[in-house]
C-alpha cells in the first residue's frame, strides 16, 4: 500500500514538474541587438529527421530582408548644439566681468550638428555605433559700455566664436528596455574653420562687423568624451540627448586652457 501510494506521488511530482518547465518554455523572451523582441528560435520535434541545407546561388539584389538578416542599420542624424569653452581663460574673463561692472557677459553659443551613422550589433541589447557628423561649436560674449550717461546710445558689442568641426565618434550603445538606450564614448573631432567675429551696434543699428580667422591658433585635432540617452521608434525614427566634455585645450600655443563643451538634442533616422 506504502509503495502505491509512494509511486501515485512520484508520478504527481513528474506531472507537475513538465508542467513548469513547459510554461517557463513558452514565456521565455529572445531580444534582438536593439532591445526588441523576436520570435524564438525554431526547435526540432524529438525524433525527426534533420533537415538538409540545400546551396542556391546568392542573389544579386538587395533586398531590406538582407540588411535585416545582417542586423547592421545605417542612418542620419541633426539638431540643435549649444557651445561653450570652458577653462581658466574663462576664468580669468570672468574676473574682467567683475572689473567691468557687469558690462560684459558669456553666453553659449547656438548651433546645429547634422552627419551620418551606422548601428552594429554584437549582442542582445548591445551596439557599437560609429558616425561622422559636422558640428558647430564656440562661445559668445556680449557687452556694455558702462557708462550711465550712455546708455540711451543702446550701444552692444558682441565677440562670437565661430568654430566647426567634424566629429568622428565612436558610440557603445546599451539598450536598457525595448526602443530606450544610452550611449557612451570616445570622439575626435577635426577642425574645419575657426573665426572671432566682432560686431557693435548703436541704437539698434550695426556700426561694426568685422571676421578675424583664427584657425591658425586652434589645435587642428580635438578628442571629447560624449555621452547621452536616446529612444528608437519601431519605424526608424529616434530622439536622443547628449553632452560633449571636451578633454584636449583648443589653444595650439599652449598659452591658456580652453575646452570645447557641447549640449546636443536631434532627431534621427535609422533604415
Amino acid at each position: 500500500m506504502k509503495i502505491s501510494r509512494l509511486s501515485g506521488g512520484l508520478a504527481v511530482a513528474c506531472l507537475l514538474i513538465s508542467a513548469v518547465a513547459t510554461t517557463a518554455s513558452a514565456q521565455q523572451v529572445y531580444r534582438d541587438a536593439y532591445g526588441n523582441p523576436k520570435a524564438a528560435p525554431p526547435t526540432r520535434p524529438m525524433g525527426a529527421p534533420r533537415r538538409t541545407t540545400t546551396y542556391s546561388k546568392p542573389s544579386n539584389s538587395t533586398s531590406p530582408s538582407a540588411s535585416s538578416t545582417s542586423g547592421v542599420r545605417f542612418g542620419f542624424r541633426a539638431g540643435l548644439n549649444v557651445a561653450d569653452v570652458q577653462g581658466n581663460a574663462m576664468t580669468s574673463f570672468s574676473g574682467l566681468t567683475d572689473l567691468a561692472q557687469g558690462a560684459v557677459t558669456r553666453q553659449m553659443r547656438p548651433g546645429f550638428y547634422a552627419g551620418v551613422y551606422a548601428t552594429l550589433p554584437l549582442g542582445p541589447g548591445f551596439a557599437i555605433e560609429p558616425g561622422i557628423t559636422y558640428s558647430e561649436k564656440g562661445t559668445v560674449l556680449q557687452g556694455t559700455v558702462p557708462v550711465p550717461a550712455l546708455d540711451f546710445l543702446n550701444t552692444k558689442l558682441t565677440g562670437t566664436a565661430r568654430l566647426s568641426y567634424i566629429d568622428v565618434p565612436v558610440l557603445a550603445k546599451v539598450f536598457i528596455t525595448p526602443g530606450f538606450y544610452i550611449y557612451a564614448g570616445p570622439q575626435a573631432s577635426f577642425l574645419v574653420s575657426g573665426v572671432a567675429r566682432a560686431q557693435a551696434s548703436v541704437l539698434g543699428f550695426s556700426a561694426y562687423k568685422q571676421d578675424f580667422d583664427i584657425s591658425s591658433q586652434m589645435r587642428k585635432v580635438d578628442f571629447a568624451a560624449v555621452g547621452g540617452l536616446g529612444y528608437q521608434f519601431d519605424n526608424g525614427l529616434g530622439l536622443s540627448a547628449g553632452y560633449d566634455y571636451g578633454l584636449a585645450s583648443i589653444d595650439s600655443g599652449n598659452r591658456f586652457n580652453a575646452y570645447n563643451r557641447v549640449i546636443k538634442v536631434g532627431l534621427n533616422y535609422s533604415f
